[in-house]
């Protein structure tokens, strides 16, 4: 019977959880299996693998063959690589304790890696949200500064104060320029009338002196 290991989809809409199993390849995909070994969901990142390594292993030491999705977390997981060292260790091209020391190398610097991109992303999350707290707070200070720009008092008495000053000045200089406007032309008009008036009389007297 020939035996795959494979993705069983569950969960809802939009937001699926995938149970690993170890199936007849006969089966329809979400049907009966032999075993279940683990547990995959995408929904989180990095994404959850939650796997029984050694029934894994097992399986693949048996000939069990897992579909690309299933073999890309064997290998995430270091199945397919302690599967790679105990068939060298069959072949005699290494000891059992120099494929286990290697395995447990290989799984140290893997454990670094997944934690040093969780710590990114968890930094990330951490600078976006403080970034996205500042520009709410910004945005409410401004929202403030127009309210309370709206809710101010107008300067209204000012404003008429200077009307006033506006409309008073012009007309004070037109009445003195029409005072004197009017007095310049009598004071002359009476000027010249006394010279009129004082010419003949000077001129008569003169006539009658000479006339003697």
């Amino acid at each position: 019977m020939a035996t795959k290991i494979r993705l069983q989809r569950h969960g809802r809409k939009g937001r699926p959880i995938f149970t690993i199993v170890a199936a007849d390849a006969r089966a329809k995909r979400d049907g009966k299996y032999i075993e279940n070994i683990g547990q995959y969901n995408p929904n989180t990142n990095p994404a959850t693998i939650d796997l029984d390594f050694d029934r894994a292993l097992d399986w693949i030491m048996k000939g069990a063959e897992p579909t690309n999705t299933a073999r890309a977390i064997l290998k995430y997981k270091g199945v397919m690589m302690k599967k790679h060292l105990l068939l060298g260790v069959q072949k005699g091209a290494l000891t059992a304790e120099q494929a286990e020391a290697r395995f447990e190398a290989w799984s140290a610097d893997k454990s670094g890696r997944i934690d040093a991109k969780i710590e990114n992303l968890n930094t990330s999350a951490k600078t976006a949200k403080e970034e996205r707290l500042k520009a709410e707070a910004a945005v409410k200070e401004a929202r403030a500064a127009a309210i309370a720009a709206k809710n101010a008092p107008e300067p209204v008495a000012e404003e008429v104060v200077e009307e006033v000053v506006a409309e008073e000045a012009p007309a004070d200089e037109t009445a003195t320029e029409e005072v004197v406007a009017e007095e310049a032309p009598a004071t002359e008009a009476a000027t010249e009338e006394v010279a009129v008036d004082e010419a003949p009389a000077t001129e008569e007297a003169s006539e009658e002196a000479t006339a003697e």
